[in-house]
């Protein structure tokens, strides 16, 4: 038999032949489904919070990390006055840049404390 003597079969008639054996049920949740996911309603302003959020909490993360850095090199003895001094005036720059930057994203202090699950918080 060749394929021009195969009757033509008709998108009804695919989606008639996918959906044998399914549920009523669970063709409605297939249907529910694709609609959802074709359609993607992101609120620009959300997405802007979202990322800010993310970032400032890595930032501040490492922001900490370099405060604890400089007070174990401060106890150790490895940084003289001058390098003590830059290193606080850095530290602070950091600190208020990072507030400015809270505000910008009307984020509360608790927001950059992410919480990661079974690890814990972030912060």
């Amino acid at each position: 038999m060749r394929m021009d003597d195969q009757p033509e079969v008709g998108l009804s008639d695919f989606e008639r032949i996918m959906n044998q054996g399914r549920t009523q049920g669970a063709i409605d949740a297939a249907a529910a489904t694709e609609q959802q996911t074709t359609r993607i309603n992101v609120d620009p302003e959300k997405a802007k919070n979202g990322l800010g959020q993310l970032v400032l909490a890595v930032i501040k993360l490492l922001h900490e990390l370099l405060e604890k850095q400089a007070i174990r090199r401060m106890d150790a003895g490895s940084l003289t006055d001058a390098e003590i001094e830059r290193l606080g005036i850095a530290l602070m720059g950091q600190s208020e840049e990072i507030e400015r930057l809270r505000k910008e994203f009307n984020l509360e202090e608790e927001d950059l404390n992410l919480d990661l699950g079974p690890l814990g918080k972030l912060l």
